[in-house]
């Protein structure tokens, strides 16, 4: 799994552990949800601005996206 699918992956197990919808955190980290919805399938590259935006809103350090998932 590259960085960006793992980043992808943590940020919907993240979100969904908080109870947030994609709309919800959208709004709270100010970006489109549309936008959202391309970072979450792994599509779309992430700025250090949206990273911390993101993490800001879900109340996480921001490496907790790039936890590589325990086997």
């Amino acid at each position: 799994m590259d960085l960006r699918e793992t980043f992808a992956a943590n940020l919907r197990r993240i979100r969904n552990a908080k109870g947030l919808s994609q709309d919800d955190l959208a709004y709270e980290a100010e970006i489109s949800r549309s936008y959202l919805s391309q970072i979450e399938k792994g599509s779309f590259h992430v700025s250090l601005k949206i990273i911390g935006k993101l993490a800001e809103a879900l109340g996480v350090e921001p490496a907790e996206f790039l936890r590589a998932k325990k086997r």
